[in-house]
């Protein structure tokens, strides 16, 4: 326990770093038409550069934008291979990188702060494990399909997500294999019910993109003070008198030296 209050600890720290560090740093976005597929898209963006993710804007109507700070070189490579990945979707909307962002937007626009939120952020108890997103048009479809994908393995249903134009997306947490089984199961439902948008699993979520997602109250542990006591004393140990042997009584050994007659 105390160990994992310690490295909560340590991420605390990290991500106010990290955020000090976001200023004066490259700005790339990519915008997609679904969660899954900018989640995705993050996570590609994410292991094919050397980049922070610092958030996701949503602005209704399905549109979400995966922002990510970095170097220059970092962020262009980051967005190539984002682009990427939500074209292979059929999601891509739109895509930027600017090399130096004016300091007012850093001020005015979520491009830094959102990750404070990582500050904030809660130990869940489903973290370091896989991910699977199951996106439907249609809230009975998202419902129906984690019912179907709880039933079918060995899954938790994390959280869910909502980005207008009738588009909710269900996160299940589980390892590899379960998770691969629930999706499949997931789609089945969703589309025998109503409408499937899209699916996506991560095996090996990275710790920035697991921050970033939805976790359900139930599910987060709240980190706690270590309980250490003000004032330590010490304890007192009672002298206790020793009786010495009477040296008197001791037995001596005698050495005796032969002399011999010359």
């Amino acid at each position: 326990m105390m160990e994992t209050y310690n490295q909560r600890s340590l991420s605390t720290i990290q991500a106010s770093l990290r955020r000090d560090n976001l200023k004066d740093t490259a700005l790339g976005l990519v915008s997609a038409l679904s969660f899954p597929a900018i989640v995705g898209t993050a996570d590609m963006m994410l292991k094919s550069a050397g980049v922070h993710l610092v958030g996701y804007e949503k602005i209704g109507s399905g549109h979400c934008t995966a922002i990510v700070r970095g170097g220059i070189a970092d962020v262009r490579l980051a967005v190539e291979a984002g682009v990427q990945t939500a074209e292979q979707f059929g999601q891509l909307v739109s895509s930027l990188v600017i090399p130096r962002p004016y300091p007012n937007l850093d001020i005015v626009l979520p491009i830094n702060r959102l990750s404070q939120m990582i500050e904030d952020a809660s130990y869940s108890r489903l973290s370091n494990q896989a991910i699977g997103l199951v996106e439907t048009r249609g809230f009975p479809a998202m419902v129906g399909a984690c019912d179907a994908m709880l039933k079918a393995a060995d899954v938790h249903l994390a959280s869910y997500e909502k980005i207008g134009a009738g588009l909710c997306t269900a996160i299940i947490r589980g390892s590899v294999a379960n998770v691969a089984v629930a999706v499949e199961a997931g789609m089945f439902e969703a589309e025998r019910i109503g409408e499937l948008n899209a699916v996506m699993v991560i095996p090996r979520p990275l710790d920035e993109l697991e921050q970033t997602l939805p976790v359900a109250n139930c599910w987060v542990e709240e980190r706690q003070p270590l309980n250490i006591p003000l004032n330590i004393k010490d304890k007192i140990v009672d002298a206790v008198a020793v009786e010495l042997p009477d040296l008197a009584k001791l037995p001596v050994k005698v050495k005796e030296e032969l002399w011999m007659d010359e």
